[in-house]
């Protein structure tokens, strides 16, 4: 999956309407709270199989973060 690729998908996830740069901090988003944070564990689940820790989703700390982990 492209980084392009990655940024859409958690756009999608976030429902955003800015487009995320990787450097923002996901502390400082809004939309970046519990209800999020379970989309993306389940959207990693389907994509990936695997299970996202709580503490895997607590070292998150950029849109970076969540992109890299996504590979």
């Amino acid at each position: 999956m492209s980084e392009k690729e990655k940024l859409e998908l958690l756009e999608e996830i976030f429902d955003v309407e800015e487009p995320l740069q990787t450097d923002m901090v996901l502390s400082e988003l809004e939309e970046w709270d519990s209800l999020t944070t379970l989309s993306l564990a389940v959207k990693v689940k389907e994509l990936y199989g695997k299970n996202l820790t709580a503490d895997e989703i607590n070292a998150f700390v950029t849109v970076q973060d969540i992109c890299g982990y996504l590979e």
